[in-house]
């Protein structure tokens, strides 16, 4: 049974139990438990639809932007593509045990470095459902207890997922109190969750930065913030601009409501008259909101006098939306420097056909991930092998970019001898 009754300390103590055996079950324990529950979302599709159908009808009438609510929908694919994610993760090498690396003393020690589960994981997340079955999967196989904090506006969804997930592994071997789920999306059940030190061992919070900063006043448990993405294309002078076209409109009309979508456009002064014309045409025909700075609006040709005056404050904010700042700079260490100061840390483009200015901006920019000649959509567990993601990190410390299995482990180190004692 899922935990929703128990208190949040019920709730993450028993977690603590199961982590303690969850450490120790082999692979196929666990390879096990994650294909029951791919089967389970499968055949209890429409289950899953019901309960987020009962979520959208709930939240109508609710002061929600289009972007939430299209991460809280869930549709027969999605559901389908949740079952696919956890399959990916039973395909990927288990990190528990892997020697990370290996030595001998002169004294004849014997010491490995070996990769361990951090022990009970806890996951603040707003919308997103399928985040409850990401989560899950990923720190089931990294042998990691789970507990899951969704927003209120997808409760019902969260719900049933969790209570899908948790039978079908309980039945695979895997220990009760291994996946909780706090309900409710009050304040002080999330500072209740983020005070438990000594029993949660890391929280990622998966939203913006009004859920970010809400954390920081509160938590004394450590945390991986995957926060916003403030991202950035670059169009370098000389770039391929068929290739720059093609990346921008990725980068912001796939699907604008994500972290990784791109909220600023900088182009080189040199490459602005020929390549912004065309380029703020096909994203204004893609219904994008334009602001530009001056020199922007007068590489624009025609189009520039439509276009809105950027103003300070919109180098600085992850819009979420179909709205785009865009600026002209003199050079691509200009282009590092605008990024550096307004950029949150996610993901930042460079198309250029220039090596040494790809290189001056994936050495200059401080991102937790640098693209030269591709989209920043790319950002994304799944997309890097990993399955699925917990979240995607702007921190340096201990992990950057998206967060996978290796990313849920600590390591110890494991020392073998034969006697020897320290003189």
């Amino acid at each position: 049974m899922v935990t929703t009754a128990q208190s949040v300390a019920d709730v993450c103590r028993a977690a603590q139990r199961a982590s303690r055996s969850l450490s120790q079950l082999d692979t196929g324990t666990k390879d096990r438990a994650l294909e029951a529950i791919a089967a389970a979302i499968d055949a209890r599709a429409e289950e899953v639809l019901a309960a987020n159908a009962r979520d959208l009808e709930a939240t109508a009438d609710a002061d929600l932007s289009a972007a939430f609510r299209d991460k809280m929908r869930l549709d027969p694919a999605r559901v389908a593509a949740i079952a696919e994610g956890v399959r990916a993760i039973v395909a990927l090498r288990d990190p528990v045990g892997e020697v990370i690396e290996g030595f001998r003393l002169p004294n004849g020690l014997d010491v490995r470095k070996v990769r361990v589960p951090l022990g009970v994981v806890a996951v603040i997340y707003e919308a997103r459902p399928n985040v409850t079955i990401d989560c899950t999967a990923l720190a089931l196989k990294s042998g990691n207890a789970i507990v899951l904090r969704g927003s209120s506006q997808v409760a019902q969804s969260n719900a049933v997922l969790a209570a899908i997930a948790t039978e079908a592994a309980l039945g695979a071997g895997i220990p009760e109190g291994a996946i909780g789920l706090v309900a409710g999306g009050g304040r002080e059940e999330m500072a209740e969750l983020a005070t438990q030190d000594g029993v949660v061992d890391l929280i990622v919070p998966r939203g913006g930065e009004g859920l970010k900063a809400a954390l920081e006043e509160v938590a004394t448990v450590p945390v991986i913030y995957a926060a916003s993405g403030n991202c950035h294309v670059y169009v370098d002078a000389g770039a391929d601009f068929d290739m720059a076209h093609d990346i921008v409109i990725n980068a912001k009309t796939q699907r604008p409501g994500v972290c990784n979508s791109v909220e600023t456009l900088l182009v080189h002064r040199d490459a602005a008259p020929a390549f912004l014309p065309r380029m703020l045409g096909s994203l204004r025909e893609a219904g994008v909101e334009l602001r530009a700075d001056a020199r922007a609006k007068a590489a624009a040709g025609a189009l520039g006098d439509s276009l809105l005056d950027a103003v300070d404050e919109d180098w600085d904010t992850e819009f979420l939306a179909m709205i785009l700042a865009v600026g002209v700079v003199d050079s691509v260490q200009d282009a590092v420097e605008h990024v550096n100061r307004h950029g949150s840390g996610h993901s930042e483009a460079i198309v250029t056909s220039s090596v040494a200015s790809a290189q001056a901006f994936e050495r200059g920019v401080d991102a937790a991930a640098v693209y030269v000649n591709a989209s920043t959509r790319f950002t994304d567990g799944f997309e890097f092998g990993m399955g699925a993601e917990i979240g995607n990190s702007t921190q340096k410390l201990h992990a950057r970019g998206p967060i996978g299995m290796r990313e849920l482990c600590t390591y110890k180190y494991v020392v073998e001898g034969s006697g020897q004692v320290r003189p």
